[in-house]
């Protein structure tokens, strides 16, 4: 269209494809940045496993060693179990060598790499293979996290081309896993008409997700509350409620809001964290801008046995964690425990912990205030 004949509508149209085009083309740079960045930190540590100078004084320790070292010199992700994940991505995927290379210059030095390329890519499976490029432009981190997993060869490369093919999110990756589709494609005498029906009804991945992944918080330096929000209405009710409970003076100290939790390599976040420095425990908070669902508590009891497990210091109390949901005018607020009893719970915490009917008019209210409610 000319600018003679563009009108309004046009105006709008061209502004919105710009956006997602460039949008698009900026999440896949980060992506393949992060994928190559963890792939060399693999490539580093098996190299040091089988040339390092001093190789021998760390042994085993190693992994321990390096994460301590790599966080003091604030490298973001580098616990012990995601260096394990790297030097694993990089074993499972050599291949990736020939496009690791292109870069090499700013990393490693190319004769080494070239090296790689010759005595590596030998031990890639037999099926044929998606590019290098092409599996790194369209596929996360947290993709090959999930296919890394995968012992045989044969059903990690189906997976990554069924993963292609159906632009699968992340989480319908973990789906299809779990589903057994490698085992029921064997299995099935019609394998395209089950490929039909896989990809009919898979959840696909919308490049602005590359953004929200846990990963790329940390390598772009970025705070998880600043991309996590699931709506504004949601992150205008953490505004109120962490107000609101800070100021009713029963000990809530603000220790967190999108908490960031790894549990079994698996990253979740809670809403908001606090500590009653009265009561001497954590106090979570899960905001769900929905009716109430059983998965709901299921998810918050989870947050609150990790910290019953691992964030619970001498002296401490049980946590407790507190569950709100709220679809217009209806408010629910449910309390989780770790190992204790009704009777305990009643006879020690509701006291300084807001009621269930002091929280849930405060939803309503908040609710009908910014928009989320008729207010009736």
């Amino acid at each position: 269209m000319s600018s003679k004949t563009l009108n309004f509508a046009g105006l709008v149209t061209a502004i919105r494809e710009a956006d997602a085009a460039l949008a698009e083309q900026a999440s896949r740079a980060v992506n393949v940045s992060l994928t190559l960045r963890n792939w060399f930190i693999g490539y580093h540590i098996a190299e040091f496993e089988l040339q390092g100078a001093d190789r021998a004084t760390y042994g085993d320790k190693l992994l321990p060693e390096l994460s301590k070292a790599l966080r003091d010199q604030s490298v973001s992700n580098s616990g012990r179990r995601q260096l394990y994940g790297y030097l694993a991505f990089y074993r499972a995927y050599p291949q990736i060598v020939r496009t690791a290379s292109a870069l090499s210059a700013q990393v490693v030095s190319r004769p080494l790499l070239e090296e790689k390329v010759r005595t590596l890519s030998a031990q890639s499976p037999t099926a044929p293979a998606p590019d290098p490029e092409t599996l790194i432009g369209r596929l996360s981190y947290s993709h090959f996290e999930q296919l890394v997993e995968l012992q045989d060869p044969l059903q990690r490369r189906f997976y990554e081309v069924e993963a292609l093919r159906g632009n699968w999110s992340v989480r319908e990756l973990k789906r299809q896993i779990a589903s057994q589709y490698f085992q029921r494609s064997g299995l099935s005498t019609d394998k395209e008409a089950l490929a039909r029906l896989a990809h009919a009804q898979a959840e696909p991945q919308h490049s602005r997700q590359v953004i929200r992944d846990p990963y790329v918080f940390e390598f772009l330096g970025l705070k998880p509350q600043e991309v996590m929000g699931e709506s504004q209405l949601e992150d205008a009710l953490l505004d109120k409620l962490q107000e609101f409970l800070l100021e009713l003076g029963h000990g809530f100290c603000f220790e967190a809001r999108q908490k960031r939790l790894l549990i079994g390599g698996e990253h979740f976040f809670v809403d908001l964290v606090f500590y009653h420095r009265i009561l001497k425990c954590h106090v979570l908070i899960e905001l769900k801008n929905d009716a109430f669902k059983h998965e709901h508590l299921g998810q918050l009891n989870s947050y609150v046995g990790y910290y019953a497990k691992n964030e619970v210091a001498e002296g401490d109390q049980p946590p407790v964690g507190i569950l709100l949901c709220t679809r217009k005018n209806e408010e629910l607020v449910e309390y989780a425990l770790a190992g204790m009893s009704n009777q305990l719970f009643v006879s020690r915490y509701q006291v300084q912990l807001p009621g269930k009917e002091e929280i849930a008019a405060f939803l309503h209210k908040a609710a009908a205030e910014l928009g989320g409610g008729n207010g009736t």
